[in-house]
């Protein structure tokens, strides 16, 4: 079978080359990266094909592509260096039990109360683990996951057609808000109009984003036209200086709101943005076995999750 003459003959050293050639598009930048000479590259990548009796890749303007069989092979390559280093930490975290290191995931949902709430708890436990954070969208973090290069990410769900060969488990579900700082000249009205949201700059999610559509379909709902001039920003550091320096409205997911309205510092207008809902969970691999590190920061950010149910801003309609 194909399957065993692959495990007994295809080499750590033939994966890297591949992913090195893959990476770069050419022999000399391979054999660079590789601390290699070219020659060594070339019989490497020829030892490849000829045990697959297919071509890898083939010459173009500049270097060399993969053809579809090097990039299927390109990407199981990847995933099996991935295993092998999630391996060496796994053991490393099992022979003293306090150290490890994690790779997650994170949306804005997430990145704001949630996750820091959880390291926190983590870190008191094992003081020793390096946890590395990615943030992002779904573009960016969801191959990511899929190729092993983040053991887990937490945040708004994606939708089904984004969600192949994942596994997702909910945690909870999130409504975004409208909100401003609380010397805003709307904070203190206990009913909010229409022409009231007209008459000041917004801060919102990027066009491209999933809870853009949302909002701009929330604003629909309750009869405002979507403001064209705004402030388009997924920085969540940017975001809350600007709103609370200036008179701007901005939509928060309310996982995000925690700090600052239990400070005082904003104030949740009194128009309900449904169409914004969404589940808040942990997304992995479908078949994949979190090392005991991640499993303990997952399993921390579930009991955040339980208490953040408990203790969520409530909306003033």
């Amino acid at each position: 079978m194909l399957s065993q003459f692959l495990a007994t003959r295809l080499t750590i050293r033939h994966l890297r080359t591949i992913i090195a050639v893959g990476e770069t598009g050419s022999l000399v930048g391979a054999a660079r990266n590789l601390n290699l000479t070219q020659p060594s590259v070339t019989k490497a990548l020829k030892e490849v094909e000829q045990l697959l009796e297919v071509q890898l890749f083939e010459r173009a303007n500049r270097g060399v592509v993969a053809t579809v069989f090097g990039q299927s092979l390109l990407r199981h390559a990847k995933l099996i260096l991935v295993q092998l280093g999630h391996a060496a930490n796994e053991l490393t975290d099992l022979k003293d039990g306090t150290g490890g290191r994690v790779v997650v995931g994170t949306f804005l949902t997430a990145s704001a109360h949630l996750l820091p709430s959880a390291i926190i708890d983590l870190h008191r436990q094992r003081p020793n683990l390096t946890i590395a954070i990615v943030e992002g969208t779904n573009e960016l973090l969801i191959p990511a996951l899929s190729l092993g290069e983040i053991d887990f990410v937490v945040g708004r769900l994606p939708e089904h057609r984004q969600a192949k060969g994942l596994t997702q488990e909910l945690l909870l579900r999130d409504e975004a808000c409208l909100v401003v700082r609380a010397s805003h000249p709307l904070a203190a009205r206990p009913e909010i109009t229409i022409e009231d949201l007209s008459h000041y700059p917004w801060i919102l999610p990027r066009q491209e984003t999933v809870l853009r559509d949302q909002i701009n379909r929330a604003l629909y709902d309750i009869g405002l036209e979507p403001p064209s001039h705004v402030i388009e920003s997924l920085s969540l550091l940017t975001n809350r200086r600007l709103l609370l320096d200036a008179d701007y409205i901005s939509v928060w997911p309310r996982q995000v709101t925690f700090d600052d309205y239990e400070g005082g510092n904003i104030v949740i207008l009194p128009l309900r943005l449904p169409t914004t809902t969404a589940d808040i969970g942990i997304i992995t691999r479908s078949g994949a076995r979190l090392s005991p590190a991640a499993e303990a920061l997952a399993q921390i950010i579930r009991n955040v999750a339980r208490t953040h149910r408990a203790v969520a801003p409530s909306f003033h309609t």
